[in-house]
């Protein structure tokens, strides 16, 4: 007969396998909001294997999110970037004006180097890629679950640099002059939607997306309504592909 020994666990270790959550542990709800079905059901079943975590609630509508958020309160939302019916920046911003004791934490397929600092400033605590390991998105939850913020160390050392440096990054990209409105307006050309379809689905005027449509032709240098297409449409195929 053999005989085995248990160790002490490891403070932070995170394992599908640690004991269950004590009457004193109570488990952390997440709520998941973001338009891609398969990303939902991926992360219903990371959060399963995960001890001390549930989800509460899932949507991928803009305008159905944040009720859902007030209603059942959750202790974190993940949430994407791009949303049926709006901006998850949007969507940040507004969390933080009407619940901000809840944390959001961004996870999302687009360039952090673009939109981390962005969703940061809406008031975001973490940015995690979806082409990162399943290892760094739990981490990231636990991380702002905790209080902390999270980004990549990538992003972390930028930020500092800037900080010190006391200005932008030398070399970034020209999207980063955009304000985020100017920004979603230029996905959503890129996606191919004509101006009053913008309009329509940011619940803006078509005078207003036409102001934005000058502002980014004038910040990225563009000539014409043409060349804002195609750089549109390229820069979208670019994010699609990373």
């Amino acid at each position: 007969m053999s005989l085995t020994t248990t160790e002490p666990s490891v403070p932070g270790t995170l394992t599908s396998q640690s004991l269950p959550p004590t009457s004193t542990q109570a488990v952390k709800k997440l709520m998941i909001v973001d338009e891609h079905p398969i990303v939902r059901k991926g992360l219903n079943l990371l959060v399963e294997q995960q001890n001390g975590l549930e989800i509460c609630g899932e949507t991928d509508d803009f305008t159905k999110a944040l009720p859902e958020i007030m209603s059942k309160r959750p202790d974190l939302v993940i949430v994407d970037i791009s949303l049926k019916g709006g901006s998850g920046l949007e969507l940040i911003k507004m969390m933080r004006e009407r619940v901000p004791e809840i944390p959001a934490l961004v996870l999302s397929m687009h360039d952090e180097g673009l939109y981390a600092e962005r969703a940061l400033r809406a008031g975001a605590r973490g940015y995690v890629q979806k082409q990162e390991s399943i290892e760094m998105v739990v981490t990231a939850i636990q991380r702002v679950l905790g209080g902390e913020i999270f980004v990549s160390e990538a992003i972390r050392s930028t930020m500092l640099q800037q900080f010190v440096s006391g200005r932008a990054e030398t070399g970034s990209s020209p999207l980063k002059r955009l304000s985020d409105r100017e920004l979603e307006v230029f996905e959503m050309i890129g996606q191919g939607l004509g101006t009053r379809q913008i309009a329509e689905q940011l619940g803006l005027s078509v005078k207003t997306i036409e102001t934005y449509r000058a502002n980014i032709k004038d910040k990225l240098k563009l000539k014409n309504s043409i060349e804002l297409v195609q750089r549109a449409v390229l820069w979208t195929q670019a994010e699609q592909c990373i």
